[in-house]
């Protein structure tokens, strides 16, 4: 029968045994229905008391069974290891904080390597996302010793390096840094290469963001560090993850001219402004206050304006990342790629742990909803 759950499956969305579930049904709050000798439950029911309930079901258990020691994020505050994010970027470099994130060892100094050419034949639409999805996978083929999961850091340390050098050079990079490597490859504008290492910092790691999931359900089946990156960087395309950043990047382009009318054109259409609201913090994105004030150490900063229209939300780091790009002449595409070369560090971390974890351990069963046999 179309749309009903078996009793195991009722139980496994609402997140308890199934003897609960028919305790459900003698308190009148799930009808059972008998088919084929089977008591089976109507999705929309089930669905709806587990709205009620705040049921948390399946996904509460894979995601229950992930221990970390990477993020921390409680109270509008992100901490890595511990560490305040926004500290942390303020006083350290990229590649150190990756390393922390690795390893939870303080080091300084730490040097990635120079990073290889990778030549790739793109059209012209190619986006910076685009070229640093092929770069992963052409670096992966060319590690014939991709496999050895012990060497997760080294790999990474290798293909961020790599990955950088994969973008189209602006300009001559004002040292070895990962950020002065970057910025020559975004920007033609004199190098503010401590703007771009905080931004890395900060866009590092975010506890179990969907890319981090894809990452860590890969690395649960033993994927090479490569594989890992590349389920990290499919689900961070979609539109309310990486490519977040992007569409607020069009947003204040277009806001700079009118930032009103730019604001009213939005909800004259019924489209939210981009750049807004989180799904995790409550009333502050502690990365996006902190850059944005970093940058206002620039001159004025069209997301203030549309900032000042919104006072029931709050802005977002996709915000101060599009605003990071208009203020220092970037492609539209810099700040997802901004993004995506950071959060690198972030699976490679979660990995290194889901590598000591049981294989496979996120294997979970459908809620199967279509026509019985």
């Amino acid at each position: 029968m179309e749309s009903m759950l078996t009793t195991n499956q009722a139980a496994r969305r609402l997140g308890v045994k199934p003897a609960t579930v028919y305790s459900y049904v003698s308190r009148k709050l799930l009808t059972s229905k008998k088919v084929n000798r089977q008591s089976m439950f109507d999705v929309a029911e089930v669905e709806a008391l587990a709205q009620r309930t705040g049921a948390r079901g399946a996904v509460a258990a894979v995601t229950d069974r992930i221990r970390t020691r990477i993020s921390l994020l409680e109270k509008d505050r992100l901490h890595y290891r511990g560490r305040s994010v926004p500290g942390l970027a303020s006083t350290k470099r990229f590649e150190d904080v990756a390393h922390w994130l690795w390893t939870g060892i303080d080091s300084e100094g730490v040097q990635f390597p120079e990073g290889q050419e990778i030549w790739m034949a793109l059209p012209e639409s190619a986006t910076l996302t685009d070229r640093i999805r092929v770069a992963v996978v052409l670096a992966s083929a060319g590690d014939p010793l991709r496999f050895d999961l012990d060497r997760a850091i080294t790999t990474a340390m290798s293909l961020i390096a790599d990955v950088v050098e994969s973008l189209p050079m602006l300009g001559r990079p004002a040292g070895t840094d990962i950020a002065d490597r970057l910025w020559a490859r975004l920007s033609p504008e004199p190098p503010r290469t401590d703007l771009l290492n905080a931004a890395l910092i900060l866009l590092a790691d975010h506890d179990l963001a969907i890319s981090t999931m894809a990452a860590r359900v890969a690395a649960s089946a033993h994927a090479h560090p490569y594989a890992v990156v590349s389920a990290g960087l499919g689900a961070m395309e979609g539109q309310r993850h990486g490519a977040a950043a992007t569409i607020a990047h069009r947003f204040l382009t277009q806001a700079a001219a009118d930032p009103m009318g730019a604001v009213a054109e939005h909800l004259r259409a019924g489209q939210p402004i981009p750049g807004f609201g989180h799904r995790i913090y409550q009333s502050r994105d502690p990365r996006a206050d902190h850059f944005l004030a970093l940058l206002r150490d620039h001159g004025d900063l069209v997301a203030d304006k549309v900032i000042a229209t919104q006072p029931k939300t709050f802005p977002n780091m996709d915000l101060a990342l599009a605003q990071f790009g208009l203020t220092f002449s970037m492609p539209p595409t810099a700040g997802e790629a901004i993004f995506s070369i950071a959060r690198i560090a972030g699976w490679i971390a979660h990995a290194m742990e889901e590598y000591k974890e049981p294989g496979l351990r996120f294997r979970t069963m459908g809620v199967y909803t279509g026509d019985r046999p």
